[in-house]
């Protein structure tokens, strides 16, 4: 598509939606819903009082219905303990990733097989 149909069609996609926007301003029912809004804004304001606040005086079970996002998390097992000892130094690596630093500067010297093989044991 060429530049110029593309801007065309964006002029037309924008006269459409300032049409419908213009029809929204004169709908009642829109007016209603705002004036609802803004009072009820105030009211908030005049209580010191939160959206959250609101919802919860006014539906106490909400909170048990809407999903919670940190219970997703929770259901993930946490990663094993690995300990690794390299024989050359005698240095001890416990680490639950592979994003190491020391671990991943031992698998670029010595080579990931080399460095598995240095693992000691695995707690949970």
């Amino acid at each position: 598509m060429s530049l110029l149909n593309e801007y065309i069609q964006k002029e037309q996609q924008l006269k459409q939606l300032q049409e419908d926007l213009q029809r929204l301003e004169g709908d009642q029912r829109l007016k209603s819903e705002l004036e609802f809004k803004s009072k009820l804004e105030a009211l908030m304001n005049e209580f010191g009082k939160r959206p959250a606040d609101v919802v919860a005086l006014l539906d106490p079970a909400a909170d048990q219905r809407a999903p919670k996002a940190a219970s997703n998390n929770a259901g993930r097992r946490k990663r094993r303990l690995k300990i690794y000892k390299n024989p050359h130094t005698g240095e001890v690596i416990e680490t639950r990733g592979g994003n190491h630093k020391g671990l991943r500067s031992w698998k670029d010297e010595h080579g990931d097989e080399t460095v598995e093989s240095w693992l000691v044991r695995m707690e949970d």
